[in-house]
Order: C-alpha cells, then sequence, then structure tokens
C-alpha cells in the first residue's frame, strides 16, 4: 500500500510504506543538498541554503519545508553537492584580464581624427 499524505507530493511519489528507503543505518548519514530557489517565474535562481536528505526527491520535500515554507516561491532545485564543481583558489589568475582595454573606447580606433573633423563642421555651419 502506498503512503498517503497531506503533502501532495509524497502521495504522487508512490513511496511503499514497507519502504527502507529514508532509513540510515548507524553512523551513515544523509546526503547534502544544494538548494536554489526561484522567486518569480523569468527570474534567476538563488542559492538559499543546504539540506541533508536520502534521495533527491526527499531534499525536495525538505527544501521546501525548510526555505519555502513562508517566503513566496515558484521552484526549487536540489543538487548533490558532491556535483557542484568549484575552481581552486590558487587558479585565480584564470580570472585576470588584460589591464589594456584601449579597444572598448572610440577613442582607440583610426576613425576618431575623421570624428573630430566632422564635429569641427558642424561648429563652423
Amino acid at each position: 500500500m502506498n503512503i498517503i499524505s497531506l503533502d501532495p507530493r509524497v502521495t504522487r511519489s508512490h513511496i511503499d510504506e514497507n519502504t527502507q528507503e529514508g532509513i540510515a543505518n548507524p553512523l551513515e548519514h544523509f546526503q547534502t543538498y544544494e538548494v536554489f530557489e526561484q522567486k518569480k517565474r523569468g527570474t534567476h535562481h538563488i542559492h538559499v541554503g543546504s539540506v541533508h536528505a536520502p534521495s533527491a526527491e526527499m531534499a525536495v520535500i525538505f527544501a521546501k519545508e525548510q526555505y519555502s515554507r513562508r517566503g513566496q516561491c515558484v521552484n526549487l532545485w536540489v543538487v548533490k553537492t558532491a556535483d557542484v564543481f568549484a575552481t581552486e583558489y590558487e587558479d585565480s589568475d584564470i580570472f585576470d584580464t588584460i589591464s589594456d582595454k584601449t579597444y572598448r573606447e572610440p577613442e582607440a580606433y583610426k576613425v576618431i581624427d575623421r570624428i573630430q573633423a566632422f564635429k569641427e563642421r558642424q561648429k563652423a555651419n
């Protein structure tokens, strides 16, 4: 027989009442999941915290209870912390950029003398 809950996600998960999922053995820990929340449709998901859960489905339920119970939320993402890849601080030089960025300024291009000449002609008229 499946578990029927007030939370519709639990009912839709079709969890068998005799299942052993979610029962931790001594000295066993649940996985850690990072939680991302979307406040309004079309906006970015923002990291709001972490939860410990036996599965991704349970992590979503725990995240809903922990982080969006009182606030407005339209979507949640949970990602295993082990699946998050980050750069090392020693590799910070990959973010260095060249200091000379004159290509961003119009003065760096050879047309500046033509622009100045055009401005002078407009002033004369």
